[in-house]
C-alpha cells in the first residue's frame, strides 16, 4: 500500500514535469508550427511512457539506490583508508553514470547528429569522467578543500582543453556536465557526499555535504574534451535528418524499438548491480531484508528506464524535431526566440527538484530569500539562457561567446558569495537541466538548426550547457545578496 502511494506521488511529480510542455507543443501544433501527420499520436503515447517511466525510476532510486548510497558513503569514512575511498568513489560514479537517463538521451542525440561518434564511447568516457571527479570531490570532503579553488582550477584548465578540440565537441563537452546531474546521479552522489560529511563528523549546515556534484560535472566536460583530442581530424561531417514517420502506423515504431532499449539498459545496468553486490559482500553486509529492498528498487529502475527510453525515442524526441523544424521554417526561424523563453520558464517551474532546491536556499538563508522569488530569479534566468540558445541557432554564432563570458562570471561570483551558497549554487546547475532539458528542448533545437541551414552538430549542442549554467549565476547573486542583509543588519541591529 506504501509502494502505490509512492508511485503515485511520483507518477504527480513527473505529470507536473510533462504536462505544461506538452500543453504548449500541442498549442503550436494546432496553431503555427504543425507537426508531420501521425505524429500527434506518437507524442502523446511517448509522453505517456516518458512520465510513467520518470516516476517508476524515480520510486526506485528511492527504494535502493539514495539509502544504499548513504549507507556506502558512510561505511567507507568509517574505514578511515584512502585506498578503499578513492577507488571505490571511481566505480560508483562510473557505474551510475552509464545508468543516467538523461545521459543516455544526450548519447543517442550525439551520434544522430555524427555517427563517427559513437554512442558507447562516448558514454563510457562520460562516466570515466563522473568516476574521477567524484574521487577529487571525496577527497576534497576529507581534506577540508577549498571549494572555489578547486573549481576555479579545474574549469581554466576544461576551457583550455576545449580550444584544442573540433567545435562539435565543445558543445557536447559542456551538454555533457549538464546530463549528467540527472534524475539517478544526483541523488546518490549527494546522499554519498552527506554520508561522508556525517561519518566526518562535519557540521551539516557546513558546505562539505554540498559541492560534490557540483565537482562530478566537471568530470563528463573534461573527458569529452580528452576524447575530442583522440579524435582529432577523424570526425566527418553532420548527418543529421529527421525521421519520417509512417502515417498509417505510427505507433509500430514503439513496438520496433522496445526489444532493443531493454537489451540496451540492461547492459547499461549490470556494472551498477555488480558493484552493489560487491560492496554488499565486501564492505557493507546488509540484512537480507534491506537487499531485498535493494533488489526491487533495481527492478524498478530498471522497468523505469526501459520505459522512459521508450518514450522518448519512440515519440517524445522525435515531436521536438519536427516542432523545431516548423518555427524555424517561420520567418526565418524568429518565432523560436519566444518559443525558447516560454518553454525555459516552464521546464525550470515544473521541475520537481526545482521546487526542493527553492525550500532548500530558503532554509539555509534563514528566510531571506523566499521561495518565490527564487522561482521567479530561476525562471527568468533558465527563460534568457533558452532563448539565447535560439538566437544561436539562428546566428550560428559560436557558443564560446556563451560560455565564456558565462563561466567567467560564475567563477567570479564565487570569491564574493557565501561558500555555502556557492556550493549549491553548482550543485544545482543540473537540476533545471533535467529530462525535459534533454528529451524536448535539445531535440527542438536541433530540428530548429536543420531548418535555417545551420549545423545542428555545432549550433545546437550546448543549449543543455546554457540551461545549467543559469543556476550557477542566480544563487550566487542570492547568496551575495544574503551577506549584503546580513552585514546590514549586524551594523544596524
Amino acid at each position: 500500500m506504501r509502494l502505490v502511494s509512492t508511485l503515485t506521488e511520483k507518477i504527480r511529480e513527473a505529470l507536473v514535469s510533462v504536462l505544461p510542455v506538452m500543453a504548449i507543443v500541442l498549442l503550436l501544433h494546432l496553431t503555427i508550427a504543425p507537426m508531420q501527420e501521425g505524429q500527434l499520436p506518437q507524442f502523446v503515447v511517448g509522453g505517456a511512457l516518458l512520465t510513467l517511466g520518470l516516476a517508476v525510476f524515480l520510486v526506485g532510486a528511492d527504494i535502493g539506490m539514495v539509502p544504499f548510497g548513504q549507507k556506502v558513503g558512510s561505511a567507507l569514512t568509517r574505514r578511515r583508508s584512502l585506498r578503499l575511498m578513492l577507488p571505490s568513489a571511481f566505480a560508483i560514479g562510473f557505474a551510475i553514470t552509464i545508468a543516467e537517463p538523461d545521459v543516455q538521451v544526450l548519447a543517442t542525440q550525439v551520434h544522430g547528429v555524427n555517427p563517427a561518434i559513437r554512442k558507447t564511447p562516448l558514454l563510457l568516457m562520460i562516466a570515466a569522467g563522473v568516476g574521477i571527479f567524484l574521487l577529487i570531490g571525496i577527497t576534497r570532503i576529507v581534506f577540508r578543500l577549498s571549494l572555489r579553488w578547486l573549481l576555479t582550477g579545474f574549469y581554466l584548465l576544461v576551457f583550455l582543453a576545449c580550444l584544442m578540440v573540433e567545435p562539435i565537441f565543445v558543445g557536447v563537452a559542456f551538454d555533457s556536465g549538464g546530463a549528467t546531474t540527472g534524475p539517478i546521479t544526483v541523488p546518490f552522489i549527494m546522499a554519498i557526499g552527506i554520508g561522508v560529511a556525517s561519518a566526518m563528523r562535519k557540521e551539516q549546515d557546513d558546505d562539505s555535504s554540498f559541492g560534490l556534484v557540483g565537482l562530478a560535472s566537471i568530470g563528463p566536460i573534461a573527458a569529452v574534451a580528452f576524447m575530442g583530442m583522440i579524435a582529432s581530424g577523424t570526425i566527418g561531417g553532420t548527418e543529421f535528418s529527421p525521421t519520417i514517420v509512417d502515417a498509417a502506423a505510427p505507433l509500430a515504431l514503439f513496438a520496433r524499438i522496445f526489444p532493443h532499449i531493454v537489451q540496451e539498459i540492461g547492459m547499461a545496468l549490470l556494472p551498477l548491480l555488480a558493484f552493489f553486490f560487491l560492496f554488499q559482500v565486501t564492505l557493507l553486509r546488509l540484512p537480507a531484508r534491506q537487499m531485498r529492498r535493494l533488489v526491487i528498487g533495481l527492478v524498478y529502475v530498471f522497468v523505469g528506464l526501459v520505459l522512459f527510453m521508450t518514450g522518448v525515442n519512440g515519440g517524445f524526441s522525435l515531436a521536438g524535431q519536427s516542432l523545431g523544424m516548423a518555427l524555424g521554417a517561420l520567418g526565418n526561424g524568429i518565432p523560436l526566440i519566444p518559443v525558447g523563453l516560454v518553454l525555459g520558464a516552464v521546464v525550470v517551474c515544473a521541475e520537481p527538484a526545482v521546487w526542493i532546491l527553492t525550500e532548500q536556499v530558503e532554509n539555509v538563508s534563514g528566510g531571506y530569500i523566499r521561495r518565490p522569488i527564487m522561482l521567479i530569479a530561476l525562471s527568468i534566468s533558465i527563460a534568457l539562457a533558452v532563448a539565447l540558445g535560439m538566437i544561436r541557432v539562428i546566428t550560428g554564432i559560436s557558443i564560446w561567446w556563451m560560455l565564456v563570458p558565462g563561466y567567467f562570471l560564475s567563477l567570479a561570483l564565487t570569491w564574493f558569495c557565501p561558500r555555502l551558497f556557492t556550493a549549491i549554487a553548482f550543485d544545482s546547475g543540473g537540476v533545471a537541466s533535467g529530462p525535459m532539458s534533454a528529451t524536448f528542448i535539445l531535440s527542438l533545437t536541433l530540428g530548429a538548426s536543420a531548418a535555417v541551414g545551420g549545423n545542428p552538430a555545432t549550433d545546437a549542442f550546448g543549449m543543455i550547457a546554457m540551461i545549467a549554467m543559469a543556476p550557477l549565476i542566480t544563487i550566487q547573486i542570492l547568496g551575495v545578496a544574503v551577506k549584503i542583509a546580513e552585514k546590514k543588519r549586524k551594523e544596524n541591529p
